[in-house]
């Protein structure tokens, strides 16, 4: 069963297509209009209409019943219910593929980029991650320490993920960093890195994984504390600066991979 079957009930609540996550997805595909993207690990679908919105077909591989429910039906995107290690889709049959978010939730990374580059023809394989060791010192984890521990475990070193890929497909991989803006409206994990008093609400926490698989207490006493901090100006005098910053690296990358077949 899909880890988002038990935590993915409100997930189109607060994972709202970001318009400049989408304009980079695109200027990295290099796609003619009328190409086909899959995107695996698909979750709603927000990112898939919004690609198909752009007069792209889409074809959106989802495990997850709950989330694909809460899909929103669109003429150009198909579904179907499948993971990243089973690409439920015939060889060559895209010009591109994305995952948005979604590698850490692998079972097998080798395997999916396998398979991923299966179904692909010569378009590129365009992968959205984070890898916290890039991330500037965000105050985030002095409330949530062993939140942000746990997305070093979940997400390998960006090196360790490139050298995968290209031993795996016998693709090239290019690295572009995303500086987020503070007017996110997909809500992960880092998107509120300047609107702290966000993260006290369970919606927006429950959309976010990294809180959704924590333990329930330990979430409590951050935002017990986060919440004491905001309340009483400590939060502002000790972290405040970063609210004079126009753009944040929490860490979120893009990779591109190229075929040279």
């Amino acid at each position: 069963m899909s880890v988002y079957d038990s935590i993915g009930q409100s997930y189109s609540n607060s994972r709202i297509p970001d318009p400049r996550i989408v304009k980079q997805i695109l200027n990295l595909l290099q796609l003619k209009p009328g190409s086909t993207i899959a995107d695996i690990g698909a979750g709603t679908g927000g990112y898939s209409k919004s690609l198909a919105n752009c007069g792209y077909q889409i074809y959106a591989i989802e495990p997850s019943l709950v989330m694909r429910s809460q899909s929103q039906p669109h003429a150009q995107v198909q579904w179907f219910t499948g993971c990243a290690e089973d690409i439920p889709l015939p060889t060559a049959s895209v010009d591109a593929a994305i995952s948005v978010l979604a590698t850490h939730h692998f079972s097998n990374l080798e395997q999916a980029f396998r398979e991923m580059h299966r179904i692909t023809r010569k378009g590129a394989i365009v992968i959205f991650t984070i890898d916290p060791r890039f991330a500037n010192k965000f105050w985030f984890a002095d409330y949530f320490p062993s939140l942000w521990q746990d997305t070093f475990r979940f997400f390998p070193p960006l090196s360790n993920i490139s050298e995968l890929i290209g031993a795996t497909t016998q693709r090239s991989v290019e690295v572009s960093t995303l500086m987020l803006p503070p007017n996110l409206s997909d809500l992960f994990v880092a998107a509120l890195w300047r609107r702290p008093e966000m993260y006290l609400s369970s919606v927006v926490r429950a959309g976010m994984s990294a809180f959704a698989l924590a333990e329930p207490s330990v979430v409590e006493l951050g935002v017990r504390q986060l919440a004491e901090d905001l309340t009483s100006g400590q939060w502002q005098a000790k972290y405040g600066d970063i609210k004079n910053l126009t753009e944040f690296d929490a860490g979120y990358r893009f990779l591109r991979a190229k075929s040279d077949r």
